[in-house]
């Protein structure tokens, strides 16, 4: 596998060893030790599954609270996404920035969204899905989000009319978003 760096330190985006021929492909999603020789050590507790029917659905951007936080490692199976994080660590060079990136089936690309950051895609295909490891449960109460269109962060979504979630339609703007990260260099 391939690990790059991205502006972002502890976020890397990961091109796994893609092995193909005449009958469809083989390849190493996720393996503990290949990962580990790389520096990533996490020990991932949970899948998740989302499924997006339309081209447009926008998720996010979602975090939880520390001592709930969670790093993520992010994929699709089927379809396309463009995929955003937001450094929230405060004293962190990059606070406030965001990054995208495009993972898709095609590419078999994989974002690790490290502890501290806000995380959201928007669907590029449609019948879109979306395969995410993290090292921490679902928490409800320490669950929060960012507004998708926050003038401050200036997110350039492919989209300006996207399909949102009750819940995400409500995210505040960054400045006024809690979030208890502190970046540890």
């Amino acid at each position: 596998m391939k690990v790059i760096d991205t502006k972002f330190i502890g976020a890397k985006l990961i091109e796994p060893a893609v092995f193909g021929d005449h009958r469809g492909f083989f390849m190493e999603s996720y393996n503990a030790q290949r990962f580990a020789e790389q520096g990533l050590n996490h020990a991932f507790v949970q899948d998740n599954h989302a499924f997006s029917v339309e081209v447009g659905v926008l998720r996010g951007l979602h975090y939880q609270l520390s001592p709930k936080a969670q790093t993520k490692l992010v994929r699709v199976t089927a379809g396309a996404v463009y995929d955003v994080i937001v450094d929230l660590r405060r004293g962190s060079p990059t606070y406030g920035q965001w990054e995208g990136f495009i993972l898709s089936a095609e590419n078999k690309r994989q974002l690790l969204v490290p502890k501290g950051f806000a995380h959201g895609y928007c669907t590029l295909e449609p019948n879109t899905e979306f395969l995410y490891k993290v090292d921490d449960y679902y928490a409800p109460e320490h669950d929060r989000g960012i507004a998708w269109n926050d003038p401050g962060l200036s997110i350039d979504w492919p989209i300006s009319t996207p399909i949102l979630s009750g819940k995400d339609e409500k995210h505040p703007p960054l400045a006024q978003a809690e979030h208890n990260y502190t970046f540890e260099g």
